[in-house]
């Protein structure tokens, strides 16, 4: 039996809400699959430009029947059918009958699912980000103590849509903190302990060597600290599409960063890293051929025999990761997952496949995907990215209800993406030719989904200093093979970056890109492999049992004045659940305080809240975000941070937090990376100062 027109599956609200906008008939409605409650229903429908939203529920024995007004008999039926043909009656519980069913779009696969206000609002705010924000920076310096523009900005939005709900009418924005970031020559400051008032300078010839003399002081740092609970971990994570050919002996050039583009310095490109994530496309080896010939490659050059934290594979996309020997009692709770994408492709060869653990008090995240291909496919590519990033099961359960890009301290995403540059490619091998990388970024696909953010919101790349990595002529790099000869003809592949590293990571904790580039010497594949190398901050394992004996008094945070812009057409009422493994179980935004597990400053200031706000009736979330407790400890401060659903913007929240420690609390001991910070000759996207204090910006950066 064919599905009725007004089933929409696993539709986003946001999408639905769009489509019975445009319907514009009071009783239009749809069903679609709830977000909250597996294998319950959302019933939504159009009333006085509002859209209400019921939830259907399925009983023991598999009835159906909708939460509507209280005081009405409540209806069971046995099939979606018969509930709507029930509900089509007048004086049954909903705000009006359903009267127009809506249609799923036809252009869904194809086309941005926002509609009229993910597309006109967010284009909006690129206006104003672009062309009005140095506006009102100029006002504020001029003493200025509202956002003119920015104000000016919403009241058009909101007006011409009538889909932005405050949850509190007023509306006012101040300016946290304004950080000015100049260019200098590469130097390094060291915090002596003891002396952190009085730091003492080292400049360097260049900033390769100063990141280089850097590492080198981490390590031997390091090897003094305790090595099952270090500060600081070096990850490596690499991507190559194999091209369904066998690879080379020998994986070293890749494994240590050497070729093309930001390439660590010689004197550290031999030390292992602590972590290694290699995912690989169109893989023809089995797992376990794969993981000994990286670790071989491994052991060749470190005389260290990793250890392999997991590997997962779909088709023959593949993701494994290896950590240190010292390094392995420090992981735990690992999981492994993949999810299937592009299904109509007559290859049945793209998806994504993720692995996520803990170290010591840390989780990561590490998902390896192969994206539709074609270069007229970009929205396909973005429908890929939110459905992995919504279906992928990874990581703490108790945190499901966010999906993965919220779900641990850092995560790394790679694969080969396919997203393409759209120029004519003579003009792009002119431009490879003069190493003109900056000004083919302007024609890069991905990079103008994340500017509009289609795609990927709130993840980072380092800058590409490297050439295309698609299409290349097997066996050598000398040229680039950019037709494909098929039997439907000719087939233009022009060379783009298919292959790319991102990462996104909780606010306020350390990480740094210390190396993103490409291989020039393995050809057995038309892609070269492609590497990247971080450090990045961990925390202690900590244990909570005897926290109550240590203090009479306890730590609390305090919530204050919390304000929230969600973008939507529904009127119901908001509350906001807080997450976080500093609480125990999740915490609904009622008394105002909220109690950590343990009470020490050092702790704490690790620690990050994980907020959604939902709606009252359906219990489905209309945004979620993080803030970090860093810069809230003590004295009341304030927080501004975007919301996000299914990787979509969804408006913005802002409050005042105030971190409350007791005296006896407060001491706190100096991790690694804070003895030293490094300031870069160049201006590369995503490499920022490292002082933790340079992170607290106000959103509309």
């Amino acid at each position: 039996m064919a599905l009725a027109s007004w089933y929409h599956r696993d539709i986003s609200r946001v999408c639905a809400e769009d489509l019975l906008a445009r319907a514009g008939r009071d009783g239009s409605y749809l069903v679609r699959d709830s977000e909250s409650v597996p294998g319950a229903y959302a019933l939504c429908l159009l009333f006085q430009r509002h859209v209400h939203t019921y939830r259907i529920l399925p009983d023991a024995d598999g009835l159906l029947a909708v939460q509507s007004t209280q005081g009405v008999q409540v209806n069971c039926f046995r099939t979606l059918e018969d509930l709507v043909l029930g509900y089509q009656q007048p004086h049954k519980g909903l705000v009006t009958p359903l009267l127009y069913a809506v249609a799923p779009d036809t252009d869904t696969g194809d086309e941005s699912s926002g509609g009229f206000a993910a597309g006109d609002v967010i284009s909006l705010l690129n206006d104003y980000l672009f062309s009005e924000l140095p506006l009102d920076i100029e006002n504020m310096h001029k003493g200025a103590t509202t956002l003119r523009h920015l104000k000016r900005t919403l009241v058009t939005a909101c007006q011409g849509l009538n889909r932005l709900t405050l949850i509190k009418p007023n509306f006012h924005v101040s300016v946290v903190q304004i950080v000015k970031f100049q260019n200098s020559p590469a130097k390094v400051h060291l915090m002596v302990d003891g002396y952190r008032n009085t730091p003492r300078e080292m400049t360097f010839e260049s900033a390769q060597k100063c990141e280089s003399f850097c590492h080198l002081l981490l390590l031997m740092k390091s090897a003094h600290a305790q090595l099952d609970q270090p500060d600081l971990v070096s990850v490596f994570v690499g991507t190559w599409n194999m091209g369904g050919s066998p690879p080379p002996r020998s994986l070293q050039s890749w494994a240590t960063c050497r070729g093309l583009g930001r390439t660590p310095d010689e004197s550290t490109a031999l030390l292992p890293h602590d972590i290694y994530a290699l995912g690989t496309q169109e893989n023809p080896q089995g797992e376990r051929e794969w993981t000994e010939h990286v670790k071989a490659t491994l052991r060749s050059y470190t005389q260290v025999d990793f250890k392999l934290v997991a590997v997962q594979s779909l088709w023959n996309i593949r993701l494994a990761v290896f950590v240190k020997p010292e390094h392995e009692s420090g992981i735990s709770h690992v999981n492994t997952a993949s999810v299937k994408t592009g299904l109509g492709n007559t290859l049945g060869n793209k998806g994504a496949v993720g692995v996520s653990f803990l170290f010591n008090g840390t989780s990561f995240g590490f998902v390896n995907c192969h994206l539709t291909s074609g270069s007229d496919k970009v929205l396909r590519r973005n429908q890929n990215f939110v459905d992995i990033l919504r279906l992928l099961s990874l990581g703490d359960k108790q945190l499901s209800g966010f999906d993965i890009s919220l779900r641990f301290t850092h995560l790394f995403w790679c694969g080969d993406l396919n997203y393409r540059l759209d120029l004519d490619v003579q003009d792009i091998l002119k431009h490879v030719s003069k190493r003109e990388f900056e000004e083919l970024m302007c024609a890069d696909q991905l990079t103008r989904e994340r500017h509009k953010r289609k795609a990927f919101f709130n993840f980072k790349e380092e800058k590409i200093a490297f050439p295309p990595t698609y299409r290349y002529e097997r066996g050598s790099r000398d040229c680039y093979l950019w037709q494909k000869y098929k039997t439907s003809g000719v087939r233009v592949n022009v060379p783009s970056w298919c292959d790319r590293i991102l990462w996104k990571s909780y606010p306020e904790t350390h990480i740094i890109c210390s190396a993103y580039g490409c291989t020039d010497d393995i050809f057995t594949s038309d892609h070269s492999p492609v590497f990247a190398t971080f450090q990045v901050g961990v925390m202690s394992q900590c244990n909570s049992g005897a926290d109550l004996s240590l203090s009479l008094e306890r730590a609390w945070i305090e919530l204050e004045a919390i304000d929230v812009i969600v973008k939507t057409a529904s009127k119901a009422k908001f509350f906001i659940e807080f997450h976080s493994s500093c609480l125990e179980g999740m915490t609904t935004f009622v008394m105002f305080l909220l109690f950590p597990v343990l009470s020490d400053m050092e702790y704490l200031q690790d620690q990050h809240l994980l907020l959604s706000v939902k709606s009252c009736d359906g219990f489905e979330s209309y945004g979620e975000c993080c803030v970090s407790l860093r810069s809230l400890t003590g004295a009341s401060q304030k927080f501004e941070t975007f919301l996000s659903h299914r990787g979509e913007e969804m408006g913005s929240i802002r409050g005042r937090v105030r971190v409350h420690v007791p005296k006896d609390r407060r001491a706190t001991r100096h991790k690694i990376y804070e003895l030293f910070c490094f300031e870069k000759e160049d201006k590369g996207p995503g490499r920022g100062h490292v002082s933790p204090a340079a992170t607290r910006l106000p959103v509309t950066r």
